[in-house]
């Protein structure tokens, strides 16, 4: 684990998916759904372009899926009708 000093720490999504299941973090998830989750989450950490790839500050994504909540099956599809 990183030391809490210095500045950000940051991952690609795919290091990113692999470190969250790695220490259970999450059970299970794919760099795509980290992708989906930054484009359509407000709350999720900022993104920086590096190169053709997307990262993230691993100090600021862990404590963001610890805390969220998973929704895996819901129909956010008809939440709009409700």
């Amino acid at each position: 684990m990183a030391d809490d000093v210095g500045g950000p720490e940051m991952v690609s999504f795919r290091e990113l998916a692999r470190r969250l299941v790695a220490e259970g973090v999450v059970a299970s998830i794919s760099h795509q759904r980290v992708s989906q989750l930054s484009r359509d989450d407000p709350d999720f950490p900022p993104v920086v372009q590096v190169g053709r790839a997307k990262a993230v500050d691993w100090r600021a994504a862990r404590p963001y899926f610890a805390k969220r909540r998973s929704r895996q099956g819901e129909r956010t599809d008809l939440k709009s009708l409700e």
